[in-house]
């Protein structure tokens, strides 16, 4: 059985830092392309970053270009998000998800992980 597992995620005050990270199990995810998203209350998921199976490849949405960074550690299959700065605009659930390449696009995903709750405070 293939999964994606997010952990990391927690309460923190804004200007703060969180580093989320997405494991996985099962061969099926070694060579897929990760991407992270998130979904605020009462609004649409949506894309924050993905990266490519290589790492050479990363996509950011504008909202957190320069804040946010993304890695992959193909050797333990996990990929990260570093969160610095962080934002109450920030605040929702994170969702690590796999694809062969780093879409932004929602719907290309078909591999999701259950989400890690991220909450900023003022």
């Amino acid at each position: 059985q293939e999964d994606l597992v997010e952990s990391g995620g927690g309460l923190v005050q804004a200007g703060g830092s969180l580093t989320l990270s997405c494991a996985a199990s099962g061969r099926t995810f070694y060579n897929y392309a990760r991407g992270w998203f998130r979904q605020a209350p009462g609004k649409a998921r949506e894309f924050v970053a993905a990266i490519s199976w290589s790492g050479v490849v990363t996509h950011y949405a504008d909202s957190v270009k320069g804040r946010f960074t993304i890695s992959k550690d193909n050797a333990k299959n996990t990929a990260t998000l570093q969160m610095n700065s962080l934002k109450t605009d920030d605040t929702g659930v994170y969702f690590c998800a796999a694809h062969l390449w780093p879409s932004r696009v929602i719907g290309d995903y078909v591999h999701w992980g259950q989400g890690t709750q991220v909450t900023v405070s003022s």
